[in-house]
């Protein structure tokens, strides 16, 4: 049996009451570590945030591609090494994919299977989605809003019903597929309004509105975090950005930014525009209009150069991408069908491939997106105090100031040879 004296326990007190006053002074210690460590980190995930709301997004629409090899038609790069176009279009630079959406095809190319489809090989490769429904069964544009056959004799009352169901229906299928779109369009270059004629702005401007937005609780209802976008054409239109707009804020309706399609050889041969870089000014100057009216960004959603002049193509593409990137409202450039060659579909010559014996390759028009690949993105972090001495690459991501190459510090971008 052991037997403690009363020195003994004041031992082991003093002991005891050692290692407590020495855990309480490491833990002193450690807190204003634990507090900057866990500072940092909340502002790198601001950080994040940030440059994910304004980075500068490179696409294509593609939406012909499947119905292109159902034709036999097939892509190779300017290697001649033969490439699935999806996969090419990543090769050559661009980062996201827009896919059309028709409501009843008759030929089913661009319904909700086709679309889930080509969408997954884009989601496969890394690459955003933007869904454009054009609420139509074929084409719909400024010269035609064709409501589909199913829907001809509905009231509105009944149109927004149908908008909800399909809209939902699609994006639906996509989830079900593994597919988050990042961007969803509701409605086609809808400069006067859409499903004609119970929602043509200039007549039925407060039905206009209410399809638009119930597109959006549409699209917000299956993906809370996508951003709806609103789509018109001629994007040097300040007039027509103002006209529909206002009618859209005037009821109330909602969306997260502006889709614009700009064509600049069609703005000079059309439209009275001077010249290509007059179009891209005012395009520009158009994007600025929009924030500074709407409080939205823009995208640039649409645009295309005539694949037979290739090399004023590839200028035009490179000052409008180097322009684009670098207007602070701006959040991308989406070439139009690019794979189509010369002439495809009845005559559409603003595609960028050549083709010989139905395989289908780059002109020097898309050089316009790899160029512009590693030099082009704008700063997307705005200077904070945290950014002192920081660095990003031109994606947006906190690194280490680099011995070579580009990156960002204060707000500023630098080069390092």
């Amino acid at each position: 049996m052991t037997t403690l004296t009363i020195k003994d326990y004041t031992k082991r007190a003093q002991s005891t009451l050692r290692r407590i006053v020495l855990g309480s002074i490491a833990l002193l210690l450690a807190a204003p570590l634990y507090a900057a460590a866990s500072q940092t980190h909340r502002q790198e995930c601001k950080d994040d945030a940030r440059a994910k709301e304004t980075a500068f997004y490179k696409g294509a629409d593609i939406s012909w591609v499947t119905e292109m090899e159902a034709k036999g038609y097939s892509f190779a790069n300017a290697h001649g090494e033969a490439r699935e176009c999806t996969a090419l279009m990543k090769e050559l630079g661009l980062q996201a994919i827009r896919l059309r959406v028709w409501v009843n095809p008759q030929d089913g190319f661009c319904g909700t299977e086709d679309v889930v489809k080509k969408a997954l090989r884009a989601q496969k490769l890394g690459m955003d989605v933007l869904i454009d429904f054009h609420y139509s069964d074929s084409w719909a544009d400024p010269s035609k809003q064709y409501i589909p056959a199913a829907w001809k004799s509905h009231t509105y009352a009944q149109i927004l019903a149908d908008v909800k169901q399909h809209t939902t229906g699609v994006l639906q299928a996509l989830k079900a597929a593994g597919v988050s779109p990042k961007w969803v369009q509701v409605g086609n270059e809808t400069s006067d309004g859409l499903l004609w004629e119970v929602g043509r702005a200039s007549k039925q401007a407060a039905q206009y509105a209410g399809i638009i937005d119930a597109g959006y609780a549409a699209v917000k209802s299956v993906f809370a975090d996508a951003l709806v976008l609103v789509h018109l054409d001629n994007g040097f239109n300040q007039d027509l950005y103002k006209w529909n707009l206002n009618l859209l804020k005037q009821y109330g309706t909602r969306f997260d930014m502006v889709g614009m399609s700009l064509y600049p050889d069609a703005a000079v041969k059309y439209n009275n525009q001077q010249n290509v870089s007059t179009a891209i000014d005012h395009c520009m100057q158009n994007i600025a209009f929009v924030r500074r009216t709407y409080n939205v960004p823009t995208m640039i959603v649409e645009t295309g150069f005539n694949v037979t002049r290739a090399a004023e193509g590839k200028a035009g593409l490179s000052l409008l991408l180097r322009r684009a990137a670098e207007n602070a409202d701006c959040r991308g450039v989406f070439y139009w069908e690019p794979e189509a060659p010369n002439g495809y579909n009845g005559g559409y010559d603003m595609g960028a491939f050549t083709e010989r014996n139905k395989v289908c390759s780059p002109t020097i028009i898309m050089e316009a997106f790899s160029e512009a690949s590693t030099g082009l993105e704008r700063p997307t972090i705005a200077p904070t105090k945290a950014d002192k001495d920081t660095a990003y690459d031109l994606s947006g991501h906190r690194i280490a100031i680099p011995n070579k190459g580009f990156y960002i510090t204060r707000g500023q971008k630098y080069l390092r040879r």
